[in-house]
């Protein structure tokens, strides 16, 4: 066998220990390209989002739906703007000198998403399939259901869906909402008119006999008129999950207002008074039969929140 020179040994053992850091750099490559990318943060999602740099948040909501959305001694006052107060102030939008309040019938919440009118829409918005065609939602926020409101008068005479049918009897109900849909389903004629307010008062003036809604939107009018009305559980079937409106363009925004009601809900399932449950106790929990909690918003992103506040400018 022959001999094999020390300078032939050292070339082997060069090029041995050569491959093997090869291949250790190329394993460590690997690993690095499994590893997810790092989280995106609220303040990056906020600078992907058109309200980044505006001097003030548009939010869309009603003026006239007490409890939920109104418009008293100037101030505007309801659970849907409180929930819109606090994703304001999650988004760095603080106080109501950041908010630009736009007040929007029902017919026309989706026409202001799509038109740039408001940046947000807050204000009993049902969350459907047919209108996540056209805009998209975070939430939901709050579970409602369907129901009718009757005057006392006549609390004997509506108790069914059935009654609702008769011919005689005027049935109410604002346009652009899912009860209008809901109504037709069941085969109920309606007269349509632009808010609840209107059939509340046209009732009270003896044009109609009952007003059908979600139950949120029908206990703000019995909190005003609670020995005029009362409230029929009818079997409509479906609940109403409630959701906040966001122009379908801006998914970074979409994003950070899920995030934001996230926060909440997951104060709310560890003890702590959540926004939501300050929100609802000061509004509707007192005119609610049945004891509410604030439901977990759907497709909610991962985002890292450093410090757990609202990103300032």
């Amino acid at each position: 066998m022959p001999e094999v020179s020390p300078r032939h040994r050292l070339r082997s053992l060069a090029t041995t220990l050569a491959v093997a850091v090869t291949l250790t750099l190329a394993a460590a490559a690997g690993c690095d390209n499994r590893r997810e990318p790092p989280l995106p943060s609220v303040l990056d999602k906020l600078h992907e989002s058109h309200v980044d740099g505006q001097a003030k948040i548009k939010i869309g909501i009603s003026e006239t739906e007490p409890l939920m959305g109104a418009l008293r001694d100037g101030a505007h006052v309801g659970f849907d703007v409180e929930i819109a107060r606090y994703i304001a102030a999650s988004l760095g939008f603080q106080g109501d000198q950041r908010i630009q309040w736009v007040a929007l019938a029902t017919e026309d919440r989706i026409p202001a998403l799509q038109g740039g009118t408001v940046d947000l829409v807050v204000s009993s918005f049902s969350m459907t399939e047919e209108r996540e065609k056209l805009i998209s939602f975070a939430g939901p926020y709050f579970v409602t259901t369907q129901e009718v409101m009757v005057p006392t008068r006549l609390r004997d005479r509506i108790r069914t869906i059935e009654d609702l049918r008769r011919p005689e009897l005027r049935i109410c109900t604002s346009g652009g909402s899912t009860t209008e849909a809901e109504l037709e389903k069941h085969q109920v004629r309606a007269y349509v008119v632009k808010t609840v307010g209107d059939c509340v008062r046209g009732i009270r003036e003896r044009r109609y006999d009952a007003v059908s809604s979600d139950e949120t939107i029908l206990a703000g009018f019995l909190s005003q008129y609670p020995t005029e009305f009362e409230i029929v559980d009818m079997p409509f079937g479906t609940s109403e999950l409630l959701g906040i409106g966001v122009p379908i363009g801006d998914p970074a925004l979409r994003d950070l207002v899920a995030f934001a009601l996230q926060k909440s809900y997951l104060e709310g399932r560890d003890g702590i008074s959540s926004p939501w449950l300050t929100a609802y106790n000061r509004t509707l929990g007192p005119w609610l039969k049945a004891e509410k909690s604030q439901p977990q918003p759907l497709h909610v992103p991962k985002l890292v929140d450093f410090d757990d506040k609202a990103p300032r400018r």
